[in-house]
């Protein structure tokens, strides 16, 4: 891999910290239970971690409500702690990025708090999206906006005097006020934060709702206010993907390259974007703008291959097309995992959903570019479906009362050992419970039993990530489709490596003859079995 280009083939390992491993006993991982881990990570043979927010917060929002962006909460460790962590990364050669949330804050923001005591009009309220309301005495929002959590996305606040007075926006929750992006004083401290975290000596950014940032100067009603809501995505036009965010991106490249010019090392900004259409995906990716966006087509595809080929090729087609690589993905914090979200309601278990789990991760590793793996997807987690209603943590129950979309359940503590919670994520039996509560069929997936079996998830992963770092056929580049069954997708990698996944459950010839060099299920020779992915080499 070209040391100066790292990212454009990497392998990143996202690590939920608070669900990682814990060091302290209190049941909630992290950063110490991180570097305690990062044995586990190299030998699985990840090229980088993307650590979740450990910034100060309320945790309304699980530390997406951020109320210091330079420091680490005490739940998580402190900076020295975090320096640690990157010095042992460092010297296993594993890259570090770190999930910045520019969008919106925390409430307890000492700058949200100084614009809460200060008068309409004032420039601290400017740093802010404040706004007089609507109707008699302004007792209605501004607009009619709902938030992508659920109700309004304005909150009216109390004035000094004790007055209802005006209304902040929120995207989210009402405890993450959105930054106003046209204020040049959101830029400059961002500015200011970047380069206090690049100065520590990370590699780059995970940048959360990187089409977000600026909204609609005049903050108009939308046609379709609870588009957000309904769909727990950015759709909202006057919300999202303003042309204005693009100039941000261009200013956050310019100083990462400040830093690879010093070294030759190339510091990552890599996007949550959520577009309509990879073509304006397309447009976050430009040689000056992100290095690279999560293209999440793919998470979201049907299982049915028609539906991946198209999201593949729109993905090369309109991104590569830019310069960049595309960025895969098949989990995340948000999503439901894919063993569950793979499987058919109406079968028993988890056979199905985790067949079509293990194809899916080999087809994504045979593709050109970068992929992200997230915690637990290398073991084949299923998604936690029947967590009680009193444990539930997501602001989106809170504030709408419905499991629907809820994201607790693939947020779970990871198993590490044992036949019992708390399956080594805790240090001691003395130690508090975790955070969530973790299934007693965890036991199945523990850590200490996957390693020691071949057959598992994490030998699959660990398996293709050995190829794909030994094989000039893979990782950056481009592929080739080949004419395949119906319900078989297949390609070809250079000139001799071929990929294909059968998405159906009968099994089909084989698209190349012999043994196949890695196969996510039982592949006997000629045939491609139901539900199953394989690498061949041609000779």
């Amino acid at each position: 891999m070209n040391r100066h280009h790292w990212w454009r083939d990497a392998v990143i390992y996202q690590v939920y910290v608070r669900s990682f491993l814990d060091s302290t006993g209190d049941g909630i991982g992290d950063l110490a239970g991180v570097r305690a881990g990062l044995p586990y990570l190299k030998k699985l043979g990840v090229d980088g971690i993307w650590l979740s927010p450990f910034y100060p917060s309320p945790q309304h929002d699980h530390g997406y409500d951020v109320a210091d962006y330079c420091d680490v909460d005490p739940l998580f460790g402190d900076l020295g702690e975090f320096d640690q962590l990157v010095g042992a990364a460092r010297r296993l050669g594993i890259k570090v990025l770190l999930d910045i949330v520019p969008n919106h804050c925390s409430s307890e923001h000492p700058w949200f708090r100084e614009a809460l005591a200060a008068p309409a009009g004032s420039p601290a309220r400017a740093r802010f999206h404040f706004a007089d309301g609507r109707g008699p005495d302004g007792a209605e929002p501004p607009n009619n906006w709902h938030s992508m959590f659920g109700g309004p996305a304005w909150s009216r606040v109390t004035e000094p005097d004790g007055t209802p007075g005006q209304w902040y926006l929120h995207m989210f929750a009402p405890e993450q006020p959105d930054w106003n992006w046209r204020d040049p004083e959101t830029g400059a401290e961002f500015d200011r934060v970047l380069r206090f975290w690049l100065d520590r000596g990370i590699d780059g950014f995970r940048i959360d709702v990187a089409a977000g940032l600026f909204k609609h100067p005049e903050l108009p009603d939308s046609d379709d206010p609870e588009a957000d809501a309904r769909t727990r995505d950015s759709v909202n036009p006057l919300a999202w993907n303003q042309p204005e965010v693009h100039d941000v991106w261009r200013r956050w490249r310019s100083i990462c390259e400040e830093y690879t010019e010093r070294d030759g090392c190339e510091r990552l900004l890599v996007g949550e974007v959520s577009v309509p259409t990879a073509r304006e995906h397309a447009q976050y990716v430009r040689p000056d703008e992100l290095h690279q966006a999560f293209f999440f087509d793919l998470l979201s595809a049907s299982w049915d291959a028609d539906a991946f080929q198209k999201v593949i090729s729109e993905a090369m087609q309109d991104i590569a097309g830019t310069g960049s690589t595309v960025t895969w993905v098949l989990n995340n914090h948000d999503q439901v995992r894919t063993v569950t979200r793979y499987g058919e309601p109406a079968t028993e278990g988890h056979g199905l959903g985790a067949a079509r789990a293990r194809a899916a991760a080999l087809l994504m590793l045979a593709l050109p570019g970068a992929a992200y793996i997230y915690q637990g997807e290398e073991l084949g987690l299923p998604e936690v479906v029947d967590l009680p209603d009193d444990v539930l943590t997501d602001p989106i129950f809170r504030r709408t009362g419905s499991r629907a979309r809820i994201r607790d359940g693939c947020r779970v503590p990871l198993p590490w050992s044992g036949q019992a919670s708390p399956f080594g994520f805790t240090p001691g039996v003395e130690s508090a419970k975790p955070w969530l509560p973790q299934p007693e069929y965890f036991a199945e997936y523990a850590t200490d039993r996957a390693l020691a079996d071949t057959r598992s998830f994490w030998h699959l992963y660990r398996d293709g990530l050995q190829l794909r770092a030994q094989l000039p056929q893979l990782g950056e580049g481009t592929l080739r489709w080949l004419d395949a069954p119906p319900g078989v997708l297949a390609f070809e990698r250079g000139d001799d490596l071929v990929c294909a996944v059968n998405f159906g459950t009968a099994p089909t010839p084989a698209p190349v003859s012999g043994s196949p060099l890695l196969a996510s299920g039982p592949c006997p020779l000629g045939v491609l079995s139901g539900s199953t992915a394989a690498w061949w080499i041609r000779t």
